[in-house]
């Protein structure tokens, strides 16, 4: 098994002045499977939501809480992925 770290992108604050946002809604319960692609969280910053999707497919492990206050880079969740094996 390999974590993959599921982060703030730093983007979302691009063109905004607050250095803070807040976990609106998680989409995927903790500890359950998420897919590749689909969203999983969303984040609120200066009253705009913005999607946070899955870099891959695996267990999720929630970090932030919901309600919680995040920041440029924040860890969000982990993901559990399956480690592949490529006989190389």
């Amino acid at each position: 098994m390999q974590n993959i770290e599921v982060r703030v992108d730093e983007a979302i604050w691009a063109s905004t002045i607050f250095p803070e946002g807040i976990v609106q809604r998680w989409f995927i319960a903790d500890g359950a499977i998420a897919e590749t692609g689909l969203k999983i969280a969303e984040i609120c910053l200066e009253g705009a939501l913005h999607e946070i999707t899955s870099p891959a497919s695996g267990r999720l492990t929630i970090v932030a809480a919901f309600d919680g206050v995040v920041e440029p880079g924040f860890l969000l969740a982990t993901l559990a992925v399956a480690s592949i094996d490529i006989g190389y």
